[in-house]
């Protein structure tokens, strides 16, 4: 089979989660060993490259993203999801080699301090927590500053998530008898799992909403209503992304070197599809932006509209990002691209249902100029590479 060479690739998948694949060497069939796909064809890694890691995380990559690949080069672009800067891609593995060296929480608080801009809320509120502890007792690890704080944690945890069911069930009243019984059915069992607390059953806010789809409404109109409603409350439930008592829980048993990077993790830039790529988003640079690695999780295939509702201030972040790039083409960079800034005002104005509406007037080129612009730069390529003077 016909393969191609990955040199020092970095693969990001579940929540924040990384392997290094280091080049692989196709002189040698016999350490090569098939670990997940790319489109149609098998990815294969030498058997001595993150062993014990390919024989339980398989995985799949099913999103093109590679139209978004000149945004990738760009640097400094803050967030239009949260608004932090963030950090290039090609950065975090310089940053996560400097972590894996760490042996302590001072070691840890010394390497993130250089960073602390590109944190987003919750990691920042926790490296805050681990600076605290670093100046008490600096020779502690982060399990163990966990540890600490696991038992008040669980508790509070527990409690923010029963608020979210409590909400869910009173929202569920305006359903059917049957319908409404059914919700309660579904929260019931979550609060069953949350107060076993049972680490290898732990609750996930997912679970929910993947069950609360199998409920069909009676009455069209009013139902449907009723139950996008109840759907957008259960997203409120407690993530490690959104409070510190879930992170705590959900790190207290993990590595010193996982609670490190994940600190930092939802801050690396990653392509965003405007239009999700499960809705059909296509692979075109006017559907990407750049995103931080966690809002990017958070939003996931959520509509941009309800995304806005979770968080108000998404129009005004985005207009500061489509600025940042704007001053970015003005200096020479995304050349090729001029057209980027129309194409990005029209797709999120169709996905936000006209919530984002972006102002381009200190834009130098109108549509036509960066179109002509963009004709210029690959007419110019063309030449150099068929040698036409």
């Amino acid at each position: 089979m016909p393969c191609r060479a990955l040199n020092n690739l970095v693969l990001y998948f579940g929540e924040y989660n990384t392997v290094r694949i280091s080049p692989v060497n196709f002189y040698n069939p016999s350490k090569l060993q098939p670990y997940g796909t790319v489109g149609k064809n098998l990815l294969y890694l030498q058997t001595n490259t993150c062993d014990t890691f390919c024989k339980t995380n398989p995985i799949s990559f099913q999103a093109n993203t590679s139209a978004g690949n000149p945004l990738k080069k760009l640097k400094g672009l803050k967030c239009p999801y949260f608004g932090v800067e963030m950090i290039a891609g090609y950065d975090i593995v310089r940053i996560e080699n400097r972590l894996d060296k760490c042996a302590n929480v001072k070691d840890v608080v010394k390497v993130l301090s250089k960073y602390t801009k590109f944190m987003q809320d919750t990691e920042r509120k926790m490296y805050k927590r681990f600076l605290a502890i670093s100046k008490i007792s600096p020779q502690k690890t982060l399990p163990e500053c966990l540890k600490l704080w696991y038992d008040e944690a669980i508790i509070k945890l527990k409690l923010e998530e029963f608020n979210v069911l409590d909400d869910v069930d009173k929202i569920s009243l305006n359903l059917s008898p049957q319908n409404a019984l059914a919700v309660h059915e579904k929260t019931t069992k979550c609060r069953q799992v949350i107060l076993e607390n049972n680490r290898e059953d732990t609750f996930k806010r997912k679970i929910l909403l993947t069950s609360l789809e199998d409920i069909k409404p009676k009455k069209a109109h009013k139902e449907h209503l009723v139950l996008e409603k109840l759907k957008d409350r259960a997203v409120y439930l407690p993530t490690s992304g959104t409070s510190e008592n879930a992170f705590i829980v959900k790190y207290v048993d993990r590595t010193q070197q996982e609670i490190a990077k994940r600190i930092i993790r939802p801050s690396v830039a990653t392509i965003e599809h405007i239009k999700p790529n499960s809705l059909n988003g296509e692979n075109t640079i006017g559907n990407f932006m750049l995103t931080s690695a966690g809002a990017n999780s958070m939003r996931s295939s959520m509509p941009l509209p309800k995304f806005i509702e979770m968080f108000p201030s998404v129009p005004k972040k985005c207009q500061i990002y489509i600025e940042q790039i704007i001053n970015l083409i003005h200096n020479g960079q995304l050349k090729g691209n001029e057209t980027y800034p129309y194409k990005v005002k029209k797709k999120l104005e169709e996905e936000s249902k006209g919530k984002i509406s972006l102002d381009l007037s200190r834009y130098k080129y109108s549509e036509l100029e960066a179109k002509k612009a963009e004709k210029r730069f690959y007419d110019r390529i063309y030449k150099k590479q068929h040698k036409i003077f």
